[in-house]
């Protein structure tokens, strides 16, 4: 059983980067969280979410902003990376839903951004590498990126690619697939690495 009706968060990040090395003092920061909710049982996307996630020790460069679209005028409307967790977990039932991503990305960058900022982890312990999964259904040698898994899907790129909610719109189709044809594991998967415990309760 997945969990609360087949319900299953399906999450991609963006975060500043630079074309190389950060800027002296800088560190990357998550600052577009993407977030669909795919109803498993029914096989269906039935809701999109978008949370812009303002900086505050870096900012957007330019090879950033031609990566994401997103620019630095953009993310300054966004919100504080604590009231964005605590928006997913109170909003969007992140806690105690399962959840996946394309990759283990977003889960690291979580973790770390948690630790460094103190901030509760917002999400539980059921994690799926939707990447991971895709892979073994398809019984490929490499892990494809999520462009890539589209096309040997047969799927469309709906929207910018590098963006998180269009990203998460897309992954939930490619996740959405693999459950049609009994491909998706039962349970969220693996569990989401927390070392000491320190992010909260499940």
């Amino acid at each position: 059983m997945v969990g609360a009706g087949g319900l299953l968060n399906i999450v991609d990040v963006e975060a500043t980067c630079w074309d190389g090395a950060p800027p002296p003092g800088a560190v990357s920061e998550i600052i577009e969280i993407g977030l669909t909710v795919v109803d498993l049982d029914a096989g269906r996307r039935i809701a999109r979410h978008r949370i812009l996630v303002r900086p505050v020790r870096s900012t957007v460069s330019d090879f950033c902003t031609g990566l994401t679209g997103l620019t630095q005028h953009e993310v300054d409307t966004g919100i504080g990376f604590a009231e964005a967790c605590r928006l997913l977990a109170a909003g969007h039932r992140t806690g105690m839903l399962p959840w996946a991503s394309w990759g283990d990305y977003d889960r690291h960058q979580f973790t770390r951004q948690c630790r460094a900022t103190a901030t509760p982890y917002p999400f539980g312990h059921r994690h799926t590498n939707a990447k991971a999964a895709f892979t073994a259904a398809h019984g490929l040698r490499k892990r494809p990126g999520m462009a890539q898994a589209l096309q040997l899907a047969g799927l469309p790129l709906e929207g910018r690619h590098h963006s998180g909610a269009d990203d998460a719109w897309n992954i939930a189709a490619l996740v959405l697939g693999l459950s049609a044809q009994s491909a998706w594991p039962d349970g969220g998967g693996s569990p989401t690495h927390r070392p000491n415990g320190q992010y909260g309760s499940p």
